[in-house]
């Protein structure tokens, strides 16, 4: 091959889709394509290891998430969703393998300096490393999925991933607060470390798949988009510092606030204009033509508010069961159970139901409108109310936003091709992590705002420690009880006043999600594999070692593409 013909050929890699042409499915009659099952895939050996050594992985970055309950390094953490489109153009460039052991291998790092740290500032800086690192590994075993998998099956083994991070977030708090009474606060940290160490054998020995190895290194570090990347990281923890800090150390109306806040928003304006440009960004981080499909940016937009009532029900349905019903933290934890099971249980059963009927508009429809109603229907819930009403509720909370994790990737890229597996991969995982920070922030806001509102209602002796974001922060069974019967009362009759005005607000944002979902076209998901980067062939055997099914969409530069 020439050089000008390798050229064109790395160079197509980064065309934009033409928005001309559409494969669409009346979303009452899937075509045969679509409603046929097709000929199920035989994975070998090479391709469980790997596949578990990924769910090895995930449940340990996610328990880390989950483990550490100060909220000392909530902005670092989170800070992990602005390094993911960068990982993802790492992840094309370098291929997964390396750039997967590379952020394991970070985020070990990372957990060695907190677990070691002798001053706050050792341990926040630990904290950014590990959260880098989790960052990278949240995104990649996504797309690794996506590279080892047909489209149409993905929805399985999504599914099943997520039954492992649910695993590792459910088990987080337990084994932290375990290793806290009987060991030492390190050891949330260092027990990494072993569970860490043996995810990265794994990897090394059984994540063996391909990578283009075409262009030198030089070639490599020119394509990465660093002007994109530094924007990016600014704008977004500008908007975190704001949310993070908003109405808890300082008031929503402090200049120490706003400013952040525009300073975040006009850097996304500046990095949309950036990336738009293909004179200064001819290889952008985060393809702004991904957003031309509605289907894509309707699903983006869903999993952003997918995460956001995620969080809104696992941070504030335990101030109901603290602050209202006098749980203790581990009871709490335990009562929360109907909604930790449910969610991955419906996460596998969504991902199993796409795979099954290839169609995901309709999972989405109903989905969202179960998540609005139950979630909506919590603002019902009273210091009297039987328990069965608020578990059944987090089992249909559980069951729709289950559905929603797992199911919505695939909608994203349905209408693009496969060469562009990790750049949407990795804005699908950064629109989920924006998702988290506002899931708490935004709900936390509104509840502080009604208990000030409330507060005239409170004993002059006791206001001040309800007010100015502090409602939040006592949400405790025991400082609650350590009032007088009559003081308490009237404390938690506040507290489930305020959680009321939460949950009714949540109304007005599954209902956005609901109406979102009407923007999504039934695009026809493919179920033949086309990957560079599956899984590594064995000498002598030109098709590799997975045995797959048939399908006829070879789509690694084509597509569906949507007239918008």
């Amino acid at each position: 091959m020439s050089e000008a013909e390798k050229k064109a050929s790395q160079d197509a890699q980064h065309k934009e889709p033409m928005a001309d042409s559409e494969t669409q499915l009346d979303s009452d009659s899937a075509p045969s394509s679509q409603a046929e099952k097709p000929a199920k895939t035989k994975y070998p050996l090479s391709f469980w290891l790997a596949f578990g050594a990924l769910c090895l992985t995930g449940l340990i970055s996610a328990m880390e998430g989950s483990i550490v309950s100060t909220s000392l390094p909530s902005i670092i953490a989170e800070l992990k969703a602005a390094f993911q489109p960068l990982y993802g153009q790492l992840a094309d460039l370098w291929g997964r393998r390396y750039v997967m052991i590379l952020a394991t291998a970070i985020f070990l790092l990372g957990s060695g300096i907190c677990g070691g740290a002798n001053s706050m500032d050792m341990l926040i800086w630990g904290r950014a490393v590990q959260g880098i690192g989790a960052g990278g590994i949240n995104m990649l075993v996504d797309l690794i999925i996506c590279d080892l998998v047909p489209m149409r099956e993905r929805g399985n083994f999504i599914g099943l991933l997520f039954l492992f991070v649910s695993i590792g977030t459910t088990s987080g708090p337990i084994i932290g607060g375990a290793l806290t009474d009987n060991t030492t606060w390190r050891w949330v940290f260092y027990i990494n470390l072993p569970m860490g160490g043996a995810a990265l054998v794994l990897l090394v020995l059984f994540l063996q798949v391909k990578w283009k190895k075409e262009l030198s290194t030089r070639d490599r570090l020119k394509r990465i988009d660093v002007v994109g990347n530094a924007i990016l990281v600014g704008a977004t923890f500008s908007i975190l510092y704001a949310l993070t800090y908003g109405g808890t150390r300082y008031p929503w109306s402090a200049a120490n606030i706003v400013a952040p806040f525009v300073l975040g928003f006009v850097g996304l304006g500046i990095f949309i204009a950036w990336e738009s440009n293909k004179r200064w960004c001819p290889y952008p981080v985060m393809p702004l033509h991904h957003f031309n499909s509605r289907t894509a940016s309707a699903s983006f937009f869903i999993s952003f508010m997918t995460m956001i009532l995620a969080f809104w029900v696992v941070y504030f349905y335990p101030v109901y069961f603290q602050s209202v019903l006098g749980n203790t933290p581990t009871i709490s934890g335990v009562h929360l159970l109907p909604f930790e099971v449910s969610f991955p249980i419906f996460a596998a059963v969504g991902g199993g139901l796409v795979s099954k009927t290839g169609r995901y508009k309709p999972i989405h429809m109903v989905a969202t409108s179960i998540v609005t109603i139950a979630i909506g229907a919590s603002s019902v819930l009273t210091q009297h109310t039987h328990k069965a009403a608020w578990a059944v509720l987090q089992i249909f909370i559980g069951m729709g936003l289950g559905s929603l994790i797992s199911t919505t990737l695939q909608a994203v890229q349905a209408g693009l091709p496969e060469s562009e597996t990790a750049a949407s991969t990795a804005t699908w995982a950064y629109m989920r992590s924006l998702g988290t920070i506002w899931g708490v922030s935004v709900p936390a806001a509104i509840f502080n705002n009604r208990f000030d509102q409330l507060s005239g209602q409170l004993d002059p002796s006791i206001r001040d420690n309800f007010v100015r974001g502090q409602a939040y922060e006592h949400a405790t069974a025991q400082f609650v009880q350590s009032f007088e019967p009559a003081t308490r009362e009237v404390v938690i009759g506040a507290y489930t006043d305020a959680l009321r005005r939460v949950w009714l607000v949540s109304i007005a944002f599954g209902a956005v999600t609901v109406l979102s979902t009407l923007f999504e076209k039934e695009l026809t998901l493919r179920t033949e594999l086309d990957s560079e980067f599956g899984l590594a062939e064995k000498k002598g055997d030109a098709k590799g070692d997975v045995e797959r099914g048939e399908g006829q969409n070879d789509s690694r530069e084509g597509g569906q593409n949507e007239n918008v």
